[in-house]
């Protein structure tokens, strides 16, 4: 568990670097899109002011994941990584809704004017950057098996593509096609909110004990090689935060001693461990029929 409280502390790092970028990334965005009149960019920048709020979310839910068991939580409060991801993407999906609403008015009550090429070389550039963040968290997430941190990281791949529409939408407006720049306004809208929904359900499946059928299907597999194992009878599996527990129930040879039995037991853990990255493994034993 110790590794797990460590991991923990390098999620916190890659949300923290998440906060400056979108602080940054908001500011350059919302001041270029108002000078240079860019619906597009001005969105985008109101979407990473967001990301602030999400990404501190992420970063609340992830030091309450770093306390230790007490009395009342007996295993951990690895869940509030996940609760800290569900908050996030109910913001996203709320300024997403609200970005697309604007971006709608904008349509219905176009006027035509070409928003300044400064607006399209910051949207790639930030794209750029935020891409960059993107890879760094992604890269922890997936070492650590963070939920929260790989929520943050979609979030920034999302916008990394957001920008990289916005600029679209600015360049084509040079030539002639302004009407362009607000319709790139609501696919960022759109995109902001795909990509909460996709954490929202992520989020909400792991609260409610949800768990991939392939994967316990895989861990089956896994465990019925185990010399010893005659027939997995019963296997649940439930995520808290970057950590799965499983409870197992197995049959074997009735004739076994506890020893013999418990021998078994400890080599399915083993396995589980190294090839499935298990927490910890609840194994009921009983004797085959």
């Amino acid at each position: 568990m110790d590794e797990k409280y460590t991991n923990l502390k390098l999620a916190e790092r890659g949300a923290r670097i998440s906060i400056l970028a979108y602080v940054a990334l908001a500011a350059v965005k919302v001041g270029i899109g108002y000078i240079s009149g860019s619906e597009a960019l001005s969105a985008d920048g109101i979407n990473n002011t967001t990301d602030i709020i999400a990404s501190i979310a992420v970063l609340i839910g992830l030091r309450l994941s770093g306390k230790p068991a007490d009395e009342d939580h007996p295993y951990g409060h690895f869940r509030a990584e996940t609760i800290a991801s569900l908050v996030a993407s109910l913001i996203m999906i709320a300024v997403g809704l609200n970005v697309l609403f604007d971006a709608v008015q904008s349509v219905i009550h176009f006027k035509a004017k070409a928003p300044d090429m400064i607006a399209a070389i910051v949207g790639v550039f930030c794209a750029i950057a935020i891409y960059f963040v993107y890879r760094y968290n992604r890269k922890i997430a997936i070492k650590i098996n963070s939920s929260g941190l790989m929520a943050a990281a979609k979030d920034n791949l999302s916008d990394a593509w957001v920008s990289v529409g916005t600029s679209s939408g600015i360049m084509a407006s040079q030539f002639g096609l302004p009407w362009i720049d607000p319709l790139a306004a609501i696919i960022v809208g759109i995109l902001i909110i795909k990509t909460g929904w996709e954490i929202f359900s992520e989020s909400s499946h792991n609260l409610t004990d949800g768990f991939s059928q392939q994967q316990l299907n895989d861990m089956t597999e896994g465990i019925r090689i185990i010399s010893g194992v005659e027939k997995v009878k019963q296997i649940r599996a439930r995520v808290l935060g970057n950590n799965i527990l499983l409870d197992v129930t197995v049959a074997v040879d009735s004739t076994l001693n506890v020893v013999e039995a418990h021998n078994i037991t400890e080599e399915i853990e083993k396995n589980l461990k190294k090839n499935f990255n298990i927490t910890e493994a609840m194994i009921h034993v009983e004797p085959s029929d």
